[in-house]
């Protein structure tokens, strides 16, 4: 029988991976068996385009359903990414490992209860306007202009309620990020604070405003996801209450010499 803190922990990690494919939703989503196979040939995000297995017993068959999804990869001109949580069964991972692929880009995925994380900021209405919004993300992050469209429709096709919030200096946008109210939990998705602006406090501004109109909507907990190296937004976010509750991380062959 398997342990019942396991059980515990493989259930909330089904209930945050379900929400998040809600709030970043790929122009695909085909399933092989238990595995979720998510494309979106307009943008390359690796969490849009990459392999998810969502069942630790489903183990079989493992390399020809690599090289399925391979296929379907290249097909919009991508190679096969396959991102690994709690959920994906260990011989997968022992797989990977033993044919050489590489392990990179590790993501916190971090919760907080909202009655006792910090949401005392000011309350903001969010921007109806998504274009604005993504324009500004793009600003602050230095991504190109040609994602524009490709973010646009990413947004447009999130089902659930979203909050845009932005922070500006006059004309120039400082802070962004994007709030998903998805049955009683909010996720965070999109943070971004001007590089010469960090260390002033809008980091926290812009997520308390994000989590006090989730919370004003019903929202009992949030959730994010931010990369294990980054450790200024991981230090913001303990602060404000949130606390890990998983990891993931993604692997991709090993270029050939």
């Amino acid at each position: 029988m398997r342990d019942a803190t396991t059980a515990s922990v493989l259930a909330s990690v089904r209930r945050l991976e379900a929400v998040a494919f809600r709030a970043w939703p790929a122009e695909q989503a085909i399933y092989d068996g238990s595995w979720l196979i998510r494309l979106a040939k307009g943008h390359p995000s690796k969490r849009l385009n990459s392999l998810n297995p969502l069942d630790p017993g489903d183990r079989r068959d493992i390399a020809g359903r690599l090289a399925r999804a391979a296929e379907r990869f290249a097909a919009i001109g991508r190679p096969l990414t396959v991102r690994l949580t709690p959920l994906a069964p260990p011989e997968l991972h022992a797989h990977l490992e033993g044919e050489g692929w590489e392990r990179f880009d590790e993501s916190i995925v971090m919760s907080a209860d909202l009655a006792q994380a910090a949401t005392d900021g000011i309350d903001q209405l969010p921007l109806r306007d998504t274009r604005r919004f993504v324009e500004a993300r793009l600003a602050i992050s230095g991504e190109p202009d040609s994602l524009c469209e490709a973010l646009v429709s990413i947004l447009d096709s999130i089902r659930p309620e979203t909050g845009l919030f932005l922070l500006q200096s006059g004309e120039r946008p400082t802070a962004v990020t994007l709030g998903v109210l998805d049955g009683g939990l909010i996720g965070l998705e999109q943070v971004a604070v001007a590089q010469d602006l960090r260390g002033q406090g809008l980091g926290t501004a812009v997520v308390q405003a994000a989590l006090r109109w989730g919370q004003l909507h019903g929202a009992r907990q949030g959730w994010l996801a931010v990369g294990a190296d980054n450790a200024p937004a991981c230090a913001l976010y303990r602060k404000l209450g949130f606390a890990e509750v998983y990891r993931y991380a993604y692997y991709r062959e090993r270029k050939r010499p």
